[in-house]
């Protein structure tokens, strides 16, 4: 059967998130539904990861396994028909081997999280940012970020349901950028890793948003992960401010569509 690697965007707030759940609305789900309309199903794809309700992508990797071998961008553009009115989208589609795979061959994953900084409510920009009243300051929030690079037993920071075998990760990029966005002064988190934990990224933005404001100081987050106790973190931020953005892999399946890459 071929496989194809299909480069997916999407608006995380009608959803239950990623994964597929019953007489829910999930991601996964209706890509599904739309597969079947293309060919009989049942289908399952995989991903890169799998997002929470409310959080967004725009460069989520999924594959699926189809019985015609479809011309990619044929497919893209039969998905996107059958996905409507949905806000989901397939950026690209691609043909990839029989044993690559979105989440086992993936060698990286990128996530940013914007924080607005006003205080009248947002309009244009509303379920797409965590909108916190004050300004922040970002140094002391640069400095607190440092303590978190590296390989670290991050289980202060990760969530108390999270599956996965172990708390120990490696997070290769914290930076914190200050933008004029459209809606006002935003911070954005830029954050890389081989994976993430569950909420992991929210943890984290949560508790530097408190250095921010001055209520927790830098030496308070090295102390937090180092007492590896879910007690330790800070307020775990909302969703509607992380986006998945991008997915690296040894070979980026979407190379030869530059308009189209997830990030890679």
């Amino acid at each position: 059967m071929p496989r194809f690697a299909l480069h997916i965007e999407y608006h995380g707030a009608p959803f239950v998130g990623w994964q597929r759940q019953t007489d829910q609305p999930s991601v996964q789900g209706a890509i599904e539904a739309a597969l079947a309309r293309l060919e009989p199903g049942p289908h399952n794809i995989a991903a890169a990861g799998r997002t929470d309700a409310g959080v967004h992508a725009i460069a989520q990797v999924a594959h699926c396994d189809l019985e015609k071998d479809w011309d990619p961008f044929r497919l893209s553009q039969a998905l996107n028909y059958h996905l409507k009115p949905q806000p989901v989208a397939i950026r690209a589609a691609a043909r990839v081997g029989d044993d690559w795979h979105a989440r086992f061959s993936a060698r990286e994953r990128r996530y940013v999280f914007r924080l607005l900084m006003r205080r009248a409510p947002a309009t244009h920009d509303a379920g797409l940012v965590w909108q916190v009243p004050q300004q922040l300051d970002p140094e002391p929030m640069r400095q607190a970020a440092q303590y978190l690079i590296g390989k670290h037993d991050f289980t202060t920071f990760r969530s108390t349901i999270c599956q996965a075998a172990s708390p120990v990760k490696t997070l290769d990029e914290l930076s914190i950028t200050e933008v004029e966005g459209w809606s006002g002064p935003e911070l954005r988190f830029f954050l890389r890793a081989r994976s993430f934990l569950h909420n992991q990224v929210r943890s984290f933005v949560g508790t530097l948003e408190r250095v921010g404001t001055g209520s927790w100081t830098p030496e308070d987050v090295r102390d937090a992960l180092a007492a590896r106790t879910r007690a330790a973190c800070g307020p775990v931020c909302p969703p509607q401010g992380l986006y998945l953005a991008g997915v690296g892999y040894p070979d980026d399946p979407f190379a030869d569509q530059p308009a189209n890459r997830p990030g890679s």
